[in-house]
């Protein structure tokens, strides 16, 4: 594959998938499960993100093909675990991409809603199609937009002299599983940085620029993420927060602004396709790379001659998530995809720790291994029954998948 993508464009892609739809419909369900103390989930969560963050940044450095962790899995631990993240990574971010095109649809036309996910997701395919330079610079325009969007919001409410800064107080509601458990469902929001490793044959120096790249996404993330959340929970309060539909727009209602809605809208749906896009790109390039090994069927390996994509497993994956995208639910979307994900990263950790035996080395791939796999079981019992369901078959299909691999 060719490489082409610098740090910035890098950057960008890691922030497409991070300051996407999550950030406009994540903090409702977090504020439903932690209460008041959303912001201690919200702290906890980009906590196990950092860890995550710099256990896949060595990681990259060390072995920069596409992949992300399915890749180190596979050096590190052994094809099994390799199979087991690949898997765990490709379903619940296939969920992501469906949670994505429904957002764009509810808020574009939502009586539509999912003929416009299809819709979503059949053009964004073919853009990803065309070659990652292209989708990294329509990833660009979408991004500085979004942030544009966010930014208004937080100047509106924090202007219009209404916020409570007692509402950030922690209340007697607040109690630790709540907590962990907005933590895994805000945790949604901030893995964006797994496309940028998943991209390591198309980045140009991977040794310096995804390492670097993680970085900066992660830390604008966090910051964004940071000022959002305090602007709408000291306008909203917790509760109403956790009835939110639209809690950006809600928020920007409640401060006495409620034409400016439509534009919240606007960049909602415009956050959505650019979450989309970039997950598009890291799916197929995980399904690539399991292709290539077998684990996935050996055709799905193939790369366009001209563009230089894997172009079978992109319209695979986008025939997936387009037949998904018309029978899910966005909410239940969110905290089966945070499951899967968070598996990944437990096995991105365990990796990690392997690279060296220094005990302060290893602290961070531990807190990072010890968080994802807490903040996967306290999730939402129905989420991790059905993601613990789905990861179960892939490690079923590996143990039996011995002629496949064979190329039987």
């Amino acid at each position: 594959m060719r490489r082409r993508l610098g740090t910035f464009d890098t950057v960008m892609l890691g922030l497409g998938s991070m300051i996407g739809a999550g950030i406009f419909v994540a903090l409702a369900p977090a504020a439903a499960a932690a209460g008041s103390g959303l912001l201690v989930g919200l702290a906890v969560a980009a906590l196990i993100a950092v860890c995550n963050a710099m256990s896949s940044a060595r990681l990259a450095a060390r072995y920069p093909e596409s992949g992300g962790t399915y890749v180190y899995g596979r050096e590190r631990l052994g094809p099994f675990w390799g199979h087991t993240a690949g898997w765990s990574f490709i379903v619940g971010k296939t969920a992501s991409c469906a949670a994505m095109a429904l957002t764009v649809g509810y808020y574009v036309w939502p009586a539509y809603a999912n003929a416009v996910a299809v819709g979503s997701v059949v053009a964004l395919t073919a853009v990803s199609y065309a070659g990652v330079q292209r989708s990294a610079t329509l990833t660009r325009l979408i991004v500085a937009l979004v942030l544009g969007v966010l930014a208004m919001v937080v100047v509106v409410v924090f202007g219009s002299g209404d916020v409570d800064a007692s509402r950030l107080a922690l209340g007697p509601d607040v109690d630790a599983y709540g907590v962990l458990q907005a933590a895994g469902l805000l945790f949604f929001a901030f893995a964006g940085y797994a496309r940028i490793a998943t991209l390591g044959e198309e980045v140009r120096d991977p040794a310096r620029t995804i390492p670097r790249a993680i970085g900066l996404a992660l830390v604008i993330a966090l910051l964004t993420y940071a000022v959002v959340a305090v602007a709408v929970l000291a306008q909203l309060g917790s509760t109403g927060l956790a009835t939110a539909d639209a809690p950006l727009a809600d928020a920007v209602r409640a401060a006495g602004f409620p034409a400016l809605a439509p534009v919240v809208a606007v960049g909602a749906a415009l956050a959505a396709l650019g979450a989309l896009l970039a997950l598009l790109l890291g799916v197929s390039r995980t399904t690539l790379a399991m292709a290539r090994d077998r684990h996935l069927p050996h055709p799905l390996a193939h790369v366009h001659p001209g563009h230089g994509t894997p172009q079978r497993a992109e319209v695979a994956v986008g025939v997936v998530v387009a037949v998904v995208a018309a029978v899910v639910d966005v909410r239940s979307a969110i905290g089966f995809s945070s499951f899967g994900v968070l598996l990944y990263y437990a096995v991105a950790n365990a990796s990690a720790w392997t690279l060296t035996a220094t005990p302060r080395a290893r602290l961070v791939p531990a807190v990072g291994l010890i968080g994802c796999v807490v903040l996967a079981f306290t999730l939402p019992p129905v989420s991790v029954l059905a993601g613990a369901a789905v990861v179960l078959v892939g490690m079923l299909a590996y143990t039996t998948g011995g002629a496949l691999r064979r190329g039987v």
